[in-house]
């Protein structure tokens, strides 16, 4: 069975809820000079970032991810959350002299929000050592987080043949479109959701074949319409399964690659990897935040089986 390293992104969510609407305290004459305070009920802090959020998921899973990823010099709480929950932080890079990267986000009474996001430490490479790898027995996961990393480690990945996932998620648009296509090219899966694949053909000019043609097999995510894997033996639907309720979808498509890696390190086959990533969104969707929904191997076991 191979090890599975998530490379991506460390971060603090902080949400914030302001019990008005934005538009009453913005003068619409005046808006090329704001200057606004928005008075808010408190703070919720999250543990965040992609290579968080999915380790997450592959440790409810029954895996034992490592982390590839910086963080900052508030980090002792997240540390010691992955210390709780058992995730091997022997791969997290502390940037001292930044902060961990942080998203504050502010939602108004009608549901539109104001976002501000700091890099903070995702400034700086993981440095994962290359070196120190079996290839043959080492599975990358190349998530949203350092730019850089995000497309030097696939090069890595080749030249050392390592095998690898690519997920750029809400990276692409930073990234060139000669990066795109070479990273793209010759990976084990490409995953992404509807926009973005638009968003790569948009940037990079490609077809809808053509980029389907540079990754061995592509899965394509559909929020509550479920996904969709393109594999050399054609489409295959993969439906969504049924949450007992939807408090908040953020973290789902995290939630969703933990469940699909871990039915691909079990050798199981795309499709059924995929609806065990499925199940695992269901779980993730009933909570609010990213790293707070839980699960027993009876649990999944038994929404499995509704499907």
């Amino acid at each position: 069975m191979k090890q599975i390293i998530v490379s991506g992104s460390l971060a603090y969510d902080r949400i914030m809820n302001f019990s008005d609407r934005f538009s009453d305290h913005i003068l619409p004459d005046k808006i090329h000079s704001l200057n606004v305070c928005f008075q808010v009920n408190g703070v919720t802090e999250n543990y965040g970032g992609t290579a968080g959020n999915i380790a997450y998921a592959l440790k409810l899973m029954g895996e034992n991810p490592i982390i590839s990823a910086t963080i900052g010099s508030d980090h002792h709480k997240y540390l010691e959350w992955l210390d709780k929950n058992g995730i091997d932080k022997g791969g997290i890079r502390v940037i001292a002299e930044e902060l961990t990267a942080g998203a504050y986000i502010t939602t108004d009474m009608a549901n539109n929000q104001i976002t501000g996001f700091n890099p903070g430490a995702m400034k700086f490479s993981s440095g994962l050592n290359f070196d120190a790898l079996v290839p043959e027995k080492t599975l990358l996961l190349v998530s949203p987080g350092n730019l850089t990393d995000m497309v030097n480690y696939p090069r890595l990945c080749k030249k050392a043949g390592i095998e690898y996932v690519f997920d750029p998620g809400q990276a692409l648009p930073m990234l060139q479109a000669e990066d795109l296509i070479e990273v793209i090219t010759g990976c084990s899966l490409l995953i992404v959701n509807d926009y973005e694949f638009n968003l790569i053909q948009d940037k990079t000019g490609l077809g809808n074949g053509d980029l389907l043609a540079l990754a061995k097999t592509t899965i394509v995510t559909l929020g509550g319409a479920g996904s969709r894997i393109h594999g050399p033996n054609g489409p295959v639907a993969i439906p969504a399964f049924k949450a007992r309720q939807v408090v908040d979808p953020t973290g789902a498509g995290d939630a969703y690659r933990g469940g699909l890696l871990s039915g691909l390190l079990n050798g199981h086959d795309m499709q059924t990897s995929a609806m065990k990533g499925s199940a695992c969104a269901s779980f993730a969707v009933e909570c609010n935040g990213t790293q707070v929904y839980s699960f027993t191997a009876q649990e999944l076991a038994d929404r499995m089986r509704e499907h």
